[in-house]
């Protein structure tokens, strides 16, 4: 048996526990991990020179696919490279095995070549670390080398799953002799069989009925991917208690729940827009009771301030295992189940109405529902409350409005009538603000004679962006920017963005690593000129994506220091802060063939859209170039707008 036999077996491994993309790097001393993994016939290998990207692509890959994927690289600073995918990984919950060559034991601090301490490399940013054997000649030493690989896939794909890493030490010779082939022998696996935890009935009784006698229940999602079974529990479960559900862009709750399901009871998403009017008695009006939660980041910082100040009574988080943040630091209760089985169980035992597929009763009145969601009215304070005329203002004065009673499905079977009333006073603020904000938007966006932006161009790329598309958003303005403009209503687009630890760093490259993984579907990336440029790295590889496309916003720098209130006031504004360059991204289109826009203009915006969307175009780049000041002047006009439109 050859003594990298159990090195060589390695990708076996892989293969069987579903394991089928790896990325590595070129290096000498992971040359038998490359090897193997290059001729192991059911593992697709891509080899992608730059280690900080190569992670993101496989985390980008993982992502998409939803399955772990193995990272390859050499020793030395090669596995210091993967870090920052690594963290990413990690607060993202997204499994990668990271397989880092490395010098036998006996050589570290011995002033050895491409030699560092790589045991527990990403401390405590991976679930675990694992050591290979150097020696794997004796068959304990082969064991434990199969049992290891095992353990660190079952480790990374476990709830909640994560990047883990297999130092690999190695010694010379690392290349089999020329005609030599490599056997990939029968091994031992050892499979994690995924369970889902339930709660005691009488834990759920009484979760069901503090959510009925509750009449402020508030649920907000955090980052999730796309779930249709969730989807589906969250808008039942939010029409029978006549509850609001707020997410972000990047919860994925705009998606519809069925073919046929009315977009009039879909989740709540405006919150980026309603948060900020500077009104005393809506917040009053907003404030919950008992906040359930589930997922993980939020992207808005005003809803995040709000819910920290209005603290609920109770909160609950709902995660079926892990560590749980305080982010609003009022949690009273970790529910220790999936959300799509927390929200169903707690229907459960509510007598129903007949429904449809969609959970709306064949009887309701939805004309209830649809008065409160489609007037243009939004709460007020006192009936009597009129709007001072303002030059600034871009949609209509709120009016009164009167008592609204809404009739979802079943509310009337499980609800008594006082709860009932006081869901639907909780509910109504909640659905106006909601209502009001989409109005406000679109007549904002939309006023003629604006300067040429980027807040207004990406609302009107999104506005044409395709159906199922995979929608990656940097991080700075870009996601802040989506998130404000949201999706046209019924979009079936998947929002995904590097909200783990929220850097810049691989934006790129994820959004490479997710055209890689589904090449028949559109993969959008909308990111900055810093984050672009940063990652520009991310094209370099040898492997097609004619299905990816990159809108960049060039403001020539990093604009959202303008937005803020402490470095736009300062002197150093624009050296130390925006970090200005006078680059384009035509160079970059060209060395890496990509079919190359520009817009300067919305008229060369609206002509470019078309043709760069269109699926026969090929992997293309427009490139959006805006004035830094412009874009903050205006976007300062849409902030002051919304507090004078409202009030």
């Amino acid at each position: 048996m050859s003594s990298l036999q159990a090195v060589h077996n390695i990708p076996e491994i892989c293969a069987q526990l579903g394991i089928t993309d790896v990325v590595l790097s070129p290096g000498s001393r992971c040359a038998p991990l490359t090897i193997a993994f290059a001729r192991h016939p059911a593992i697709t290998v891509r080899t992608v020179p730059d280690e900080r990207v190569a992670a993101f692509i496989g985390l980008g890959l993982a992502q998409a696919q939803r399955r772990a994927v193995a990272l390859v690289c050499t020793s030395g600073t090669a596995g210091l490279n993967y870090a920052p995918a690594v963290a990413e990984a990690y607060f993202q919950q997204i499994p990668l095995v990271v397989f880092t060559a490395d010098r036998p034991p006996e050589w570290i601090d011995q002033l050895d070549g491409q030699t560092i301490r790589q045991a527990d490399l990403y401390g405590a940013h991976a679930k675990g670390t694992f050591t290979f054997p150097a020696d794997t000649t004796h068959p304990d030493a082969h064991w434990h080398a199969g049992r290891i690989v095992s353990e660190a896939i079952g480790l990374a794909e476990q709830f909640p799953a994560g990047p883990v890493q297999v130092n690999v030490p190695l010694r010379e010779p690392f290349y089999p002799k020329a005609g030599e082939q490599l056997q990939f022998q029968p091994v031992k696996v050892t499979r994690e069989l995924p369970g889902r935890p339930q709660l005691p009935a009488a834990a759920l009784q009484e979760l069901r009925e503090a959510v009925q006698t509750t009449g402020r229940v508030l649920v907000v999602a955090g980052q999730h991917p796309a779930s249709a079974e969730l989807l589906l529990a969250v808008r039942q479960f939010a029409a029978a208690y006549q509850v609001p559900v707020v997410g972000d862009l990047i919860a994925n709750l705009h998606l519809p729940a069925a073919p046929n399901f009315d977009q009039r009871l879909r989740p709540l998403g405006r919150q980026d827009v309603f948060m900020a009017v500077p009104e005393p008695g809506l917040k009053a009006a907003l404030k919950p009771e008992l906040l359930i939660t589930f997922g993980q980041s939020l992207i808005s910082k005003a809803l995040k301030l709000y819910l920290r100040t209005a603290k609920p009574t109770q909160h609950w988080h709902v995660q079926p295992a892990g560590a749980v943040a305080d982010t609003f630091q009022s949690l009273t209760k970790v529910v220790r189940m999936e959300p799509t089985d927390f929200f169903a169980a707690l229907l459960a035992e509510a007598p129903r109405s007949t429904t449809n597929s969609i959970g709306v009763s064949e009887s309701s009145d939805l004309s209830s529902i649809h008065s409160a969601t489609t007037t243009s009215t939004p709460y007020v304070t006192t009936p009597n409350h009129t709007a001072a005329p303002d030059a600034t203002r871009v949609a209509a004065a709120p009016a009164p409005t009167g008592p609204v009673r809404l009739v979802w499905p079943g509310s009337g079977a499980h609800l008594s009538e006082a709860a009932a009333s006081a869901k639907a006073a909780y509910l109504k603020p909640w659905l106006a603000a909601e209502n009001w904000a989409e109005g406000f938007l679109q007549k904002f966006m939309q006023q003629p004679n604006q300067p040429f932006n980027e807040f207004t161009a990406i609302y009107r790329a999104l506005q044409l962006l395709p159906d199922h598309t995979a929608l990656h958003l940097a991080n700075s303005m870009a996601v802040r920017y989506a998130n404000i403009l949201g999706l046209p209503a019924g979009r079936t687009a998947e929002v995904f963005a590097n909200r783990g630890t929220s850097g810049i760093d691989g934006c790129t490259s994820t959004a490479i690593g997710a055209a890689l993984a589904q090449p028949d579907r559109p993969v959008v990336l909308l990111t900055g000129d810093v984050a672009f440029f940063y990652d520009r790295n991310a094209f370099w590889h040898n492997y097609p994506t004619p299905n990816l496309r990159v809108i960049l916003l060039n403001n020539h720098a990093g604009g959202i220091f303008r937005l803020i209130d402490g470095p736009r006031q300062q002197p150093e504004l624009e050296e130390f802060f925006e970090t200005r360059q006078p680059l384009t991204a035509e160079n970059t289109a060209r060395d890496f063939h990509l079919h190359y826009h520009t817009a300067r203009t919305f008229t060369e915006l609206e002509s470019a859209l078309p043709v760069f969307f269109a699926p026969e175009s090929g992997a293309s780049l427009l490139e959006i170039t805006t004035d830094s000041p412009t874009n903050a002047e205006f976007f300062e006009q849409y902030r002051a707008a919304v507090k004078s439109s409202f009030a």
